[in-house]
């Protein structure tokens, strides 16, 4: 594994929307590297959460880089709209992009980083021709669409052997990883190799405030070493 600090990007997809904007500040002062914005069309996952005007709302909020996963089919006819709002990172699925080269390299053209997205199923090979291009790779673990899943432990190995790649080959890619992240979980996916960690409802919940739940989850990583 690298030796750099984890980023911990909460998940706004699990946040009490009625003040969501406070939320985000909380994180923000809390320590948080980014802040994860997941974005479903009931299509490509069987749910729907918010679009472009939302992320537009958080910029007011926060100085930190928007995150934005498009969860989406077609997502070559919004990524403007994202790029528009405020997003630093679009992030797109492999498995819905017929023509990914062109698309990562539309998103470029926005002035916004690129990431590529991976299903639990989805082959590390699919990215083989577009890793040199890309500036984060998102491993999900969890089936996308919910939030609150647990996450699959065999994708420990996954995270591991995309470390390697990626070291193999020099990419610069950030390695992200997104699905059932604990304060329990994120020692062993950092060990495995991982660099950014999503976490939802680890992070925004009625147990402790979201704050509290960050410092949490950075003490475990901390502690773990």
């Amino acid at each position: 594994m690298k030796s750099k600090r984890i980023k911990l990007a909460p998940s706004v997809l699990s946040a009490d929307f009625s003040r969501l904007g406070e939320q985000v500040a909380e994180v923000t002062k809390a320590g948080a590297d980014y802040i994860h914005v997941d974005v479903m069309d009931g299509h490509f996952v069987p749910n729907i959460s918010i679009g472009a005007p939302v992320v537009a709302s958080l910029r007011s909020w926060t100085n930190l880089p928007l995150d934005v996963h498009l969860m989406i089919e077609r997502p070559e006819v919004h990524i403007s709209q994202f790029a528009e709002a405020g997003a630093d990172i679009i992030t797109v699925h492999v498995e819905v992009c017929q023509h990914l080269h062109r698309l990562v390299e539309a998103i470029k053209g926005l002035g916004v980083k690129a990431g590529v997205s991976l299903n639990p199923a989805t082959p590390l090979g699919s990215l083989d021709e577009i890793l040199p291009l890309l500036d984060l790779v998102l491993v999900m673990t969890v089936n996308p669409g919910f939030g609150g899943q647990a996450f699959i432990e065999s994708m420990v190995d996954k995270i591991s052997r995309l470390r390697e790649m990626l070291d193999d080959r020099q990419a610069k890619a950030e390695l992200e990883v997104d699905g059932g992240i604990t304060a329990s979980v994120a020692p062993r996916v950092a060990q495995a190799g991982a660099e950014v960690l999503v976490a939802g409802a680890a992070i925004f919940n009625s147990k402790q405030s979201a704050g509290e739940a960050l410092h949490e989850m950075r003490r475990a990583l901390d502690l773990a070493g």
